[in-house]
């Protein structure tokens, strides 16, 4: 699997679209374990000039630290939920612009968990029956 290079990386975080020998690693973007994390990831990247660009502007024009780092701590959060509400379709959506088809990294995920329960469900029954 080839991965972008850190350019590339901070491009795709911003919306750019990889070229084709990257589909199977924004595939696995979308649908590893830590995809979750990454989507966060993804939006403090997003927010990281903004928010400084913010802080500068409430510090120069004599604003207080504390009301200026509680305001942008309020954004961070209020933006992260908002990212996790969306995330599934976000990530989904993505995946169709690079001709997954719809809904393809969350049934990717659905089956992996289904596999892994399933397993588990396995093991718990076999450490009961005593093999």
């Amino acid at each position: 699997m080839k991965r972008p290079n850190p350019l590339l990386w901070l491009y795709f975080q911003y919306g750019g679209r990889l070229p084709n020998r990257y589909r199977e690693w924004i595939l696995h973007d979308a649908t590893c374990r830590t995809w979750l994390a990454r989507v966060l990831l993804r939006t403090l990247v997003w927010l990281t000039p903004i928010f400084a660009v913010l802080l500068t502007v409430l510090v120069l024009a004599g604003g207080s630290w504390p009301i200026a780092l509680g305001s942008i701590l309020l954004g961070v959060l209020v933006a992260l939920r908002f990212t996790v509400a969306n995330a599934m379709e976000s990530v989904d959506a993505r995946l169709v612009r690079y001709g997954f088809p719809p809904r393809h990294a969350s049934a990717t995920r659905q089956a992996r968990d289904a596999d892994a329960q399933a397993e588990e469900d396995r093991r718990y029954r076999d450490q009961w029956r005593g093999e």
